[in-house]
């Protein structure tokens, strides 16, 4: 599967089957995070990978209860270092939600690629999850995912084009209404 493939298969799955992932696989799932770029590659990042069951119960229960993901073997929760992220994007914001939101895009199109779904997670109470995983107070839980095969076999399937924008309504050309 191509990259531009991965992109249109992606889905967010919110039923898994307890099925463990390979070894082989969590570690090309974990290069996906590694390599992924940062401003300044300063990769101010964290992931952790939980896989134990009673865990991912708890982690799913401080995510307002959305109990489905902790059906799939693994959970990765992406936490932020804003002290060591660049300083001036844009002129005057820190990186860090860029750059893990960038990680773990590249953590999905890899599930999706082995045929793994995921789900991206924003809706979670930090603090609840950050006592569960012993997070540090200065970091920043940014995103966390589910990963698991699908419990539905067409999941993951092409994008369907007509739930999409048309390009003239997204792309300008040389300025904003161009």
């Amino acid at each position: 599967m191509n990259v531009l493939e991965a992109i249109t298969a992606r889905r967010s799955v919110r039923e898994y089957l307890s099925d463990p992932i390979a070894p082989e696989i969590i570690d090309l799932l974990k290069q996906a995070l590694r390599y992924a770029p940062s401003a300044c590659n300063l990769q101010p990042w964290r992931f952790i990978l939980v896989t134990d069951d009673k865990l991912r119960r708890k982690v799913a229960v401080a995510a307002n209860n959305q109990k489905w993901m902790a059906d799939a073997p693994l959970i990765v929760v992406a936490c932020g270092l804003g002290e060591t992220a660049y300083k001036k994007m844009g002129g005057y914001g820190n990186s860090v939600d860029i750059d893990l939101a960038i990680a773990v895009d590249h953590l999905t199109l890899t599930a999706a690629a082995e045929g793994l779904g995921t789900c991206w997670i924003g809706a979670f109470e930090e603090q609840a999850v950050k006592d569960l995983l012993d997070v540090p107070k200065d970091v920043k839980i940014v995103a966390m995912t589910p990963v698991g095969y699908p419990a539905k076999p067409n999941a993951i399937h092409p994008l369907d084009q007509s739930h999409r924008k048309s390009p003239d309504e997204i792309f300008s050309v040389n300025c904003y209404g161009g």
